[in-house]
């Protein structure tokens, strides 16, 4: 299918778009995962369950959300913005 199709299939809120991509040759860019192990005091492990439950999402989740928030305002920071 081509761009222009597709977009249009998106565009008209078809909701079957997804058979139309090859999920086997997906990616995300950048997105590679990794594995790090960190030690956090039961405090903060504590006050990470209370929040994640808060919102509906994993503890891992919120870790994730959150270094990526502060990673984004270390990098606008630094590049003057």
């Amino acid at each position: 299918m081509k761009a222009k199709a597709f977009d249009k299939k998106f565009d008209d809120d078809e909701l079957d778009i997804v058979d139309d991509l090859d999920m086997a040759t997906v990616s995300r860019p950048n997105q590679k995962q990794r594995r790090v192990n960190v030690d956090f005091p039961t405090w903060m492990i504590e006050s990470l369950d209370r929040e994640a439950n808060r919102l509906g999402v994993t503890r891992q989740s919120i870790i994730k959300v959150w270094l990526a928030e502060r990673l984004e305002e270390v990098g606008e920071h630094r590049s003057g913005r």
